[in-house]
């Protein structure tokens, strides 16, 4: 079988869950199943539960993964609702990895990639909302609005007026046409990155909603019975590892009284356990190397403790 995802960081996730031998792991973003499969290889005694929005995705990891036949539950479905469906069972493990996969970014019908003959963006192709939509449909202030937040584009106000006047005459109908318009060129405002780059990973988090259902899947985590766990995730954005590392600094606060407060009167009691990475831990040069597409992934962990009360 041709793999046709490199999982990122394989060896750093490999040694934040060291520790784990037996039990339950959820891949929220299983893709197809790099992580999981090597975890899987290693730990003889350890079950998984994978979840993903592309059904492709599903598919091709539900045949990967059948040399470890009933160690495996695979489910098509978004990874803020997989947590709470499943913490019933002792769940040692939660990895999210919540970058899109080379399938999705090279396959041409699905409008990730500037040479798309397609606007889509999709990762769950069942959803009504696509780029097409958003490219064509979202009015002048929605367009500057997420262009600004989610791209983080300093001219956000030219390229979204460049969009409504090419779309006034013609609409926008593939990637392609969207990448020239906006332009490709390699460096953009000091960035080594083009202008294009940003827009379509800003246009991609607002049609999958990728920041929301990130703080969903960290509530639901939050909010669950899960205990003696430890939690993985990979980003590849500013705005989701600063979700991720303002979550984990909360989930590890012991003492939540107002700064204003002469001593603690809240039981100094409510830290969900701990940090196992005080710094976000980043591709080695060798990966990078090796897969280009690593290069702005961070990865943080988190220790949910044995006795930790909700």
């Amino acid at each position: 079988m041709q793999i046709p995802h490199i999982p990122v960081m394989l060896n750093e996730v490999k040694d934040i869950f060291k520790s784990v031998k037996d039990g339950y792991l959820i891949d929220c973003t299983m893709g197809y199943a790099g992580h999981t499969y090597a975890l899987l290889d290693e730990k003889d005694s350890l079950c998984a539960i994978g979840c993903d929005r592309d059904e492709e995705a599903v598919k091709f990891s539900k045949n990967r993964l059948e040399k470890f036949k009933d160690r495996v539950v695979i489910e098509h479905e978004k990874f803020s609702d997989i947590v709470v469906k499943y913490e019933h069972l002792p769940i040692r493990g939660i990895l999210a990895d919540i970058g899109v996969s080379s399938l999705q970014l090279d396959s041409n019908d699905r409008g990730f990639g500037f040479d798309s003959s397609n606007l889509d963006m999709r990762m769950d192709i069942t959803q009504s909302l696509s780029a097409y939509d958003i490219v064509n449909c979202y009015s002048k202030n929605e367009l500057e609005r997420i262009l600004r937040d989610y791209g983080e584009l300093k001219e956000y106000k030219k390229i979204a007026r460049q969009i409504c006047d090419k779309r006034e005459k013609n609409p926008i109908k593939d990637a392609k046409s969207l990448a020239d318009l906006i332009g490709r060129r390699g460096h953009f405002s000091g960035r080594s990155v083009s202008p294009a780059t940003l827009a379509f990973q800003a246009i991609r988090i607002e049609v999958n909603k990728e920041l929301q259902e990130l703080e969903e899947l960290l509530k639901s985590i939050e909010r669950s019975k899960i205990t003696d766990c430890i939690v993985c995730i990979i980003s590849f954005h500013s705005l989701e590892d600063r979700i991720v590392k303002q979550t984990f600094k909360s989930w590890s606060k012991s003492c939540i009284c107002p700064p204003e407060n002469f001593r603690c009167e809240c039981g100094n009691d409510h830290s969900l356990g701990e940090i196992i990475t005080k710094k976000a831990l980043e591709p080695t040069e060798i990966e990078i190397k090796a897969n280009p597409r690593s290069r702005s992934s961070k990865l943080r962990a988190f220790y949910i403790k044995k006795d930790v009360e909700r």
